[in-house]
Order: C-alpha cells, then structure tokens, then sequence
C-alpha cells in the first residue's frame, strides 16, 4: 500500500489557529487504496496569525526533519487552504528534486505557480463563477492534447467543481495545460517530473460520483506504487 503524505492545513477557529486535514481528502485517498500520512509543520511559529514575510529561514535541522518525513512517502496530496508558507514551498521543492508523485490541488497548484519566482495571484473577474461553495461541478475546462493530465483523462474537456477566488498567471517553469473557457488557467504541471501536477478544481471532492476526479486520484496512488517499488528496489541494489 502506498504512502501519501498530506500537509497539515493552517486555520482559524473563534481566534484560535488550528491545524486540519480536510475529512474529504483522507477519504478519498483511502478509498483510492492509499494509506495516509499527516506532515506537520516544524517552526515553532504560529503558522496561521504569522505573516508570510515574517515566517524564519528553515534551518538546517528543520529542513532534515521536513526531508525524514518525505523518506516515509510514496507520493504527495498538497491540499487547498487559506495560506501557504515557506514550509509548505520546501515541501514541494524537496518534491521536485527527489521527483516524489505531487498532486496539488486549488491553494497548492497556485503554490506550484510560485515556484522559484513570485507570480501574481489575481481576484477572478469573469462571467464564470469559480467560487461555488457547495462544491458542485459547475464550469468546465479544456485540456491541453500533449500534457500528462491529457494521458490520464483521455478527454480534450471535462467538467469540474471550482472553489477558489484567484487565479494564477504563467509560471515559468510549470507548463500550463488547462483553462477554462474565461481563459482562465486551471491546470498545470512540472515538465520534467514523473508526476507532478497541479488542479485548480478538486477530485477528492468528486472520487465516488465523477470518473474524471477518479482517474487523476487513481493516477496519483498508482504513480506512488511505482515510486515504492523503484525505491524498493534501489535500497536493495545499495
């Protein structure tokens, strides 16, 4: 069974910061033939009510203890939320290098954006509404033919749920492989990764009732089964 790590998400409760894990995605994951594995952060900062320019350079002991428990994971659920932060961009870096199976969802594809320079999140002003609450499927995006996410649909365009109020521009370094029909990006992936994509809509919501949201969780698990056995495999050889 392969091991999916999930960083703990950053809220806020009657003034009070908490830390979560959305019930959907450990379902789902579940249900999908994973076992999951929570990511706590390491700062001893308080990582919702601290602003993101005052968050402290990770330290060397921080960032081993961030890369042990990547040595516990097959592949990466990044999850949605109100903020990311430094640790969660080291997560994702540390992801990148090691090529661990990612899948980013809403908040976190917009982290992806970010990747290793500062894209602008702009407020979503179009005639498609991107922020329904409910969850429900409500607008739908083309898939670009020549993407890793195009392999795993099969489909030029499919219908998604949306809950978010920004969206990302171009990254220069993850490839934009999905828009919807405001133009804009809904989709996008690291050109050179095995598996590292990111969606701006949310499959775990979907895994039971919509075979698209199946097929890109089911992508994901399988990828981490393969990233097991090559590990596996490597450990022997050493």
């Amino acid at each position: 069974m392969p091991v999916i790590g999930v960083p703990i998400r950053y809220g806020e409760e009657d003034g009070v910061s908490t830390l979560y894990i959305f019930e959907s995605v450990r379902r789902t994951l579940q249900q999908a033939g994973a076992e999951v594995f929570l990511i706590l952060p390491v700062q001893d900062v308080d990582f919702m009510k601290t602003p993101n320019d005052e968050f402290p350079l990770l330290t060397d002991l921080e960032k081993k203890k961030i890369k042990s428990y990547l040595d516990k994971c097959d592949g990466l659920f990044l999850p949605g939320g109100s903020k990311f932060t430094p640790y969660d961009r080291y997560i994702l870096d540390c992801a990148i290098k090691k090529d661990i199976p990612t899948l980013g969802v809403c908040l976190s594809m917009q982290m992806m954006s970010c990747y290793k320079e500062e894209v602008e999140l702009v407020s979503n002003d179009t005639n498609i509404n991107h922020n329904v609450s409910s969850g429900e499927v409500c607008h739908s995006v083309t898939i670009l033919k020549n993407s890793k996410l195009h392999d795993i649909l099969k489909e030029d365009k499919i219908d998604v749920n949306s809950i978010h109020n920004y969206h990302v521009i171009d990254n220069h370094i993850y490839k934009s492989v999905a828009w919807s029909d405001d133009g804009i990006i809904e989709a996008i992936e690291h050109p050179d990764a095995t598996f590292n994509i990111g969606v701006q809509w949310h499959p775990e919501k979907n895994y039971l009732n919509d075979e698209n949201s199946k097929r890109i969780i089911d992508a994901l698990v399988d990828s981490a089964k393969n990233y097991h056995i090559k590990i596996k495999d490597f450990v022997q050889i050493e």
